[in-house]
């Protein structure tokens, strides 16, 4: 009995020894697998941290891409050393902070004339890591681009509601596509686009014109074609091109004076120089009119309208930029003589209290008119094909009666800049 008992007791022992290595041993199990559970959280926690510090490394490279943006429209390609740019490997660097959490960007701006390069780097510090950075870097191709790349273009809606409305192109700086710098209708081209941003149905009422070139309307917008209308190119949705307000001229101004240049008496003679009406310009029969010598300024601070004879003549060495503060402009009469036949020796500006621009009467333009808070009507067209020549942007614009419009394509190419824009964005 003796050996028996001590049997049970040696069995009972090897029973526990048993469990404790069982228990042991899924003990360590457990803890591996939970170790293994803890750095899997781990592993995908900085992994899920890392992914947002890389996503917001975009809009930190993007506020130094703006700033380049802005800084190459203020000061151009060549005046870059300024408002805390600096001079570094033949391009110039800017380094600042973004927010509060340590994220920084910093933007190299390298000229090349008119084509620009942009390159920005934005760093973004790694949550629960104050050494570790993201990074990203763009790289950005620019060019400066013409105001003027397109016959007509709006803000708003667009309606060509006259009869036997046409819209071309052509070239002055090409005898081919040109005689002797003037439209000719034997040689016309197809790129007399029209544009608008507006995003409505029917943005752009071609009703029965004859539009030769390519037309657009903003994101979601539509055109609509009447059964005697065409367009011989595209038919598109994606315009959405900003067009910044006009400011007065600045700097010394003086009234005009009248005068008689070759035996003709004029209400005012504008040589080289800025001028400034202060009120309305107003003018009315067949011996009132302005002639404009020199390369002049004129800004009117209130309404302006031509009515019966009147006549504004820019002379064969002259040039002009108007300036319109107030709310209508009325041009009738014989309206803007233009000599040199050339759109870029007038320029028509309406500031943003000028919301109604009209162009009537049977007397060809030849000119650019810049009012993007303006109702631009044109109408009126005389017997021949030289009505509109140059380029127009409006808020809105209506053509109306018998018109051609003459998109001069010279204007695109050095005609007034409206600043940078980009042309490629590549991820480096």
């Amino acid at each position: 009995m003796k050996t028996r008992f001590q049997k049970i007791k040696t069995l009972q022992k090897t029973n526990k020894a048993g469990t404790l290595v069982v228990t042991l041993l899924t003990m360590a199990i457990i803890s591996s697998l939970a170790a293994s559970y803890l750095s899997l959280i781990t592993s995908t926690n900085m992994s899920t941290i890392r992914s947002m510090a890389w996503n917001n490394a975009v809009p930190v490279l993007e506020a130094g891409i703006e700033e380049a943006m802005a800084h190459l429209n203020k000061n151009g390609s060549g005046s870059l050393a300024a408002d805390g740019w600096s001079a570094s490997s033949g391009g110039y660097v800017k380094s600042f902070q973004i927010g509060t959490n340590g994220s920084y960007v910093s933007t190299t701006i390298t000229p090349s004339g008119t084509t620009p390069v942009i390159e920005s780097k934005g760093y973004v510090r790694v949550p629960l890591k104050t050494s570790t950075y993201v990074t990203r870097t763009v790289r950005v191709n620019t060019k400066l681009d013409a105001l003027y790349a397109k016959g007509l273009v709006a803000k708003g809606q667009i309606n060509l509601n006259g009869n036997n409305i046409r819209v071309d192109s052509f070239d002055s700086q090409d005898s081919a596509y040109s005689t002797s710098g003037q439209y000719d209708a034997a040689k016309y081209k197809e790129n007399g686009d029209v544009a608008t941003n507006s995003q409505l149905v029917n943005s752009l009422n071609v009703g029965n014109a004859e539009i030769y070139g390519d037309v657009s309307s903003g994101p979601g917008g539509s055109v609509a074609v009447g059964s005697q209308g065409f367009v011989t190119g595209t038919v598109s949705d994606d315009m959405n091109v900003s067009f910044p307000d006009v400011s007065a001229p600045t700097g010394s101004m003086s009234t005009p004076a009248s005068g008689t240049v070759n035996g003709t008496a004029y209400t005012y003679v504008l040589s080289s120089g800025s001028y400034i009406i202060n009120g309305n310009l107003s003018l009315s029969g067949n011996t009132q009119r302005i002639l404009v010598t020199g390369d002049a300024v004129l800004y009117v601070t209130g309404d302006v309208s031509l009515a019966g004879q009147s006549y504004i003549q820019v002379g064969s060495s002259g040039s002009l930029k108007m300036y319109v503060a107030g709310a209508s402009t009325s041009i009738g009469g014989q309206g803007v003589m233009n000599s040199a036949a050339n759109a870029s020796k007038f320029a028509y500006y309406g500031l943003p209290t000028n919301t109604s621009v009209s162009f009537s009467g049977n007397a060809a333009f030849t000119g650019t008119i810049y009012a993007p808070s303006a109702a631009l009507s044109l109408g009126g067209g005389g017997s021949n094909t030289y009505d509109f020549v140059g380029s127009a942007i409006a808020s809105t614009a209506t053509l109306n009666g018998h018109y051609n419009f003459h998109y001069d394509e010279m204007l695109g190419r050095t005609g007034t800049s409206r600043g940078y824009v980009a042309t490629s964005w590549n991820e480096l």
